[in-house]
């Protein structure tokens, strides 16, 4: 109980000074979100400053000195109102995030899952039988870490998309269907999917092999192992009651870290395959000096990092009961 709460604790601390950087960092950048949205309007004639006022406000800019402009924005983000997107102007940002979320949360989370699921699981058996095929896997895995994925990325789409047809280059689905649960718009989104999520997965797999295969090694030494093997236990259950159990610790908290990039690294390989995701929305919004939406987006990038370290610091708790007990 204690536990839980001192994280939890930390972690609403953690999610006060991220909205606070989130409400400062673009008032420090130059520049003037309403010059920039009245510059891309010049052809309706000058605009008045209460007009200018005004489309501050439907911004989500506030008005007052610094100290208003923040309760402001604290009431702002309890509404959930996060003003207008400059980009698609009238569009509420709200709905831009809705729009854009989900296509990075399902191809980034489950191709992220996916690689530290099958990377684990073969640094398990890597580690346990460290003459077997999958240990002969280590260098090639590893090779394919060490290039940059938007590298990557751009290999595959070359390859497959451009050389022999066989995916399409860009996008999200077919241009001629609309997004809706229908099979063949869910067909043709499972398409476009493919070469970006074999991007992320090839990419990431080799580092959770390795890791997984060394700390298997360093387990299978501990005296608690050994035992269990002398007591003739099932192979099977010391290799993942025992072993595994233990050595995935460190593969565990390191997942908390990787489902940064779920929402935040997938910006290059969004670009590269033109996937309409809230990384290729972030960087619209960068080169159309976009704040409201640079800061929405910033602000869902924070809170949900720092929701799934919460519960992967909680799952590790559970895992591994010396931590609970920990002062």
């Amino acid at each position: 109980m204690w536990y839980g709460l001192r994280k939890l604790g930390f972690y609403v601390v953690a999610a006060w000074a991220a909205v606070t950087l989130n409400f400062l960092l673009p008032r420090l950048i130059p520049g003037n979100p309403v010059q920039v949205l009245l510059a891309r309007e010049q052809g309706q004639g000058p605009v008045s400053p209460q007009e200018a006022h005004s489309l501050a406000l439907l911004l989500g800019l506030g008005h007052g000195n610094l100290i208003t402009q923040y309760f402001q924005y604290l009431g702002q983000i309890l509404r959930g109102h996060f003003g207008l997107s400059i980009t698609y102007f009238p569009t509420p940002v709200t709905t831009v995030i809705a729009h854009a979320l989900p296509w990075t949360l399902t191809l980034v989370g489950v191709s992220t899952v996916l690689g530290a699921v099958l990377g684990v699981a073969l640094g398990t058996f890597a580690g346990w039988k460290r003459s077997a095929w999958v240990d002969g896997l280590i260098p090639s895995t590893t090779f394919l870490t060490a290039i940059p994925y938007f590298w990557l990325a751009l290999v595959l789409l070359y390859a497959f998309g451009s050389l022999i047809h066989l995916f399409p280059l860009n996008g999200a689905y077919s241009a001629t269907l609309q997004p809706a649960f229908t099979g063949p718009f869910i067909a043709s989104a499972l398409y476009h999917s493919v070469l970006p999520a074999a991007t992320i997965v090839i990419s990431s797999v080799g580092a959770w092999l390795l890791g997984m295969r060394n700390m298997m090694v360093s387990t299978l030494a501990e005296d608690y192992v050994v035992a269990a093997e002398a007591k003739g236990l099932p192979k099977r259950r010391v290799m993942w009651g025992y072993a595994a159990r233990n050595a995935v610790l460190p593969s565990v908290a390191g997942f908390a870290i990787s489902l940064g990039f779920i929402v935040s690294g997938s910006i290059v390989m969004e670009v590269v395959f033109s996937y309409p995701g809230i990384g290729y929305t972030l960087l619209q919004a960068v080169q159309n000096d976009d704040y409201p939406l640079m800061q929405g987006i910033f602000l869902i990038i924070s809170l949900a990092v720092l929701g799934a370290n919460l519960l992967v610091d909680m799952l590790y708790g559970f895992i591994d009961p010396r931590t609970r007990a920990a002062r």
